[in-house]
């Protein structure tokens, strides 16, 4: 059976990822997309789902409920927006990647419910690169002496970081700034870069992108 073709959208944003790799000696391989799909009508996920994408970035556990419940079989999920306690254990029956895990609280109530199922989603901190006060992430001056509680005190396995830029500032030092953070914690993976600065992401050594206007246009919300 052949593949489906991918839509033009996707076409040219793989395009662009394996050239972006391709210009440091990297294996375009190397690096995951996600498709962001927050507050897009399914009539707009269905042709990049169909021509093969399976990793999928959702910003809100309820609209991940609605949208992805029946439908989640062979698909990557990734949590990538903000996780509130009371949402952990809906967010652990869905999610096969969280990667807002900022805060002790959120960090002993996954543990508890991971020890419950006896299964755990990959688990990624989210670094505020910029010290934002309005976003959230855990500070960078922070992010050693959280990650050591999240894995010592919680004994949570972390596969990687993630991190948002300001932005109305450069990505590149802060991509910098998070691949430093991973390297000297021994953590191998990056969620970094959006539609906007996922080429620079992948110089500074993203190993996942998360693409929603390159792929869908303009999002309503």
């Amino acid at each position: 059976m052949i593949a489906p073709a991918p839509t033009p959208a996707l076409q040219a944003v793989l395009g662009r990822m394996a050239a972006a790799a391709r210009a440091v000696g990297r294996d375009p391989a190397e690096v995951a997309l996600v498709a962001v799909t927050k507050t897009q009508a399914w009539a707009n996920i269905e042709p990049i789902l169909a021509a093969g994408q399976r990793r999928f970035g959702e910003n809100r556990v309820q609209e991940a409920q609605t949208r992805w419940a029946e439908r989640s079989e062979g698909i990557e999920l990734r949590l990538i927006g903000p996780l509130q306690t009371n949402k952990v254990r809906d967010a652990l029956a869905l999610f096969d990647v969280i990667e807002t895990l900022d805060r002790a609280k959120l960090a002993r109530t996954l543990a508890g419910e991971i020890q419950k199922r006896g299964a755990a989603p990959r688990l990624y901190v989210e670094v505020n690169t910029g010290d934002e006060p309005q976003k959230a992430g855990v500070a960078p001056a922070e992010a050693d002496r959280f990650i050591r509680t999240c894995r010592d005190e919680f004994g949570l396995g972390l596969e990687g970081l993630m991190c948002v830029p300001p932005a109305e500032e450069e990505p590149a030092m802060h991509f910098a700034l998070l691949a430093k953070i991973a390297r000297r914690n021994g953590l191998e993976s990056l969620s970094m870069g959006m539609s906007a600065d996922f080429e620079t992401a992948i110089r500074f050594g993203a190993t996942s992108v998360r693409v929603g206007q390159a792929l869908f246009g303009p999002r309503d919300g």
